[in-house]
């Protein structure tokens, strides 16, 4: 049914892929480059305390704040990169975002002043955003399977470089400030950019026949096409607007465990060592790299019943955190919490793929990075709030509510189904 705020737009707003093909090593390339260029975006905000007192802040009272800075811009550009990668090309904009990138690093690096920092930071978000760009990139070659395939390896590069980057940041410190160290890995976006020079500009698009479709636009003014049954006969899985919120839920209700999750160690096993805390932190996303393939296997025709198994997992992982006095009692509820995290991730790469069919690629990835990014925030926000008034314990719990309300909005809709189903046999 369409809404009431569907607007028509003339077919030709519509794309349509002629002859989409990327080879797998290309694909590979893609995601490689990414990993690579958010080394520096991913294992150097965690060292924020350390690098600000050399910045004149000596008790790192912004460092709170300066983490989610590149976030929150990052969230505002996505959305208009992702229309101009549409309107003048997704390689030409991906490499802008590995540019602007080196670029930030240099400056953050070189900074010699808070205020030059957290412009270093502004820029950081403004200018990135290679997730959004890559994945847009993926999207103007690729579609159904072989696209959520290629979103379900991206985010397994950024699951990687979240295991790593801290440790090799950590490793090079005694040699290189983490401050410093902002320069030296501006080499990696920089290398990214002249590897991604070497691959192809997708496959230009035509209109779509006037007579074969029917065209809209979403809210956010993304062109919707009304999608022909794939040949199994399964319709779409999910709208824009369901996407969104799910993106948005799931981000929140993981991303509020992080900050305050060593002190919850600490604070539940005294004496637990930095490197134990570590390997306990990274637990979840080492289980996406080990699981995603076969999970994508197993759910890309039933993504929804993914997405619900999924927040059920981290809704359970979640409070398991709030009981858990023991390694072993964190060892497991960290796995569960892995099997929630890569569920909800890979079966949100089947519904982008499936919501990636007739839109134009570079203003929808735009708009899931504004939606998973404002569920960082959020989360942030949150998560301080909760442990400054109820103890580390807090965003836990709050996760967990709110990975339970999105099994429930997730799940019901599929009851109706199911009765009107066993009535009519």
């Amino acid at each position: 049914m369409k809404t009431a705020t569907a607007a028509r737009v003339e077919p030709h707003a519509v794309e349509t892929k002629v002859s989409p093909q990327l080879a797998r090593r290309q694909v590979f390339a893609v995601a490689g480059c990414y990993f690579v260029a958010s080394f520096a975006a991913l294992g150097l905000p965690p060292y924020l305390t350390e690098i600000l007192p050399e910045l004149g802040d000596g008790a790192a009272r912004w460092a709170g704040l300066l983490y989610v800075v590149p976030t929150i811009f990052g969230a505002i550009g996505a959305p208009l990169w992702g229309r101009l990668a549409d309107r003048f090309g997704r390689k030409r904009l991906l490499l802008r975002a590995q540019l602007g990138l080196a670029a930030a690093f240099l400056l953050a690096g070189w900074a010699d002043s808070i205020g030059t920092f957290a412009a270093a930071l502004v820029i950081q978000g403004v200018l990135g955003g290679t997730f959004a760009a890559s994945n847009g990139y993926l999207g103007a070659a690729l579609e159904g399977h072989a696209l959520s395939r290629a979103l379900t390896l991206m985010q397994g590069s950024a699951r990687a470089a979240l295991v790593c980057a801290p440790i090799v940041v950590g490793s090079l410190t005694p040699w290189l400030s983490p401050h410093r160290q902002y320069a030296l890995l501006a080499v990696l976006p920089l290398a990214a950019a002249v590897m991604l020079a070497a691959l192809p500009e997708p496959p230009r698009t035509r209109p779509a026949a006037p007579q074969a479709t029917t065209a809209e636009t979403e809210a956010d003014g993304t062109p919707v096409v009304e999608p022909a049954a794939e040949p199994s006969g399964r319709a779409p899985a999910a709208s824009l607007r369901a996407l969104y919120a799910i993106e948005f839920a799931f981000v929140f209700s993981t991303v509020i465990s992080f900050p305050y999750l060593i002190s919850l160690i600490k604070e539940r096993i005294p004496g637990t060592g930095p490197m134990v805390s570590g390997v306990l932190f990274a637990l979840p996303h080492m289980c996406y790299l080990i699981a995603a393939i076969p999970v994508h296997s197993l759910f890309r025709s039933r993504p929804r019943a993914g997405i619900a198994l999924g927040f059920g997992c981290i809704a359970l992982g979640l409070a398991g955190h709030g009981i858990a006095h023991s390694l072993t009692a964190f060892v497991a509820v960290r796995v569960v919490l892995g099997a929630g995290l890569t569920l909800g991730l890979v079966c949100m790469s089947v519904l982008a793929a499936d919501c990636a069919k007739g839109r134009a690629p570079g203003g929808l990835f735009g708009s899931i990075e504004f939606f998973s990014k404002a569920g960082a925030v959020a989360a942030g926000v949150a998560a301080a709030a909760g442990n400054d008034w109820f103890g580390p314990t807090a965003p836990v719990l709050t996760g967990t509510a709110i990975a339970l309300v999105t099994v429930v909005a997730t799940a019901v809709p599929r009851l109706p189904r199911t009765l009107r189903t066993r009535r009519s046999l």
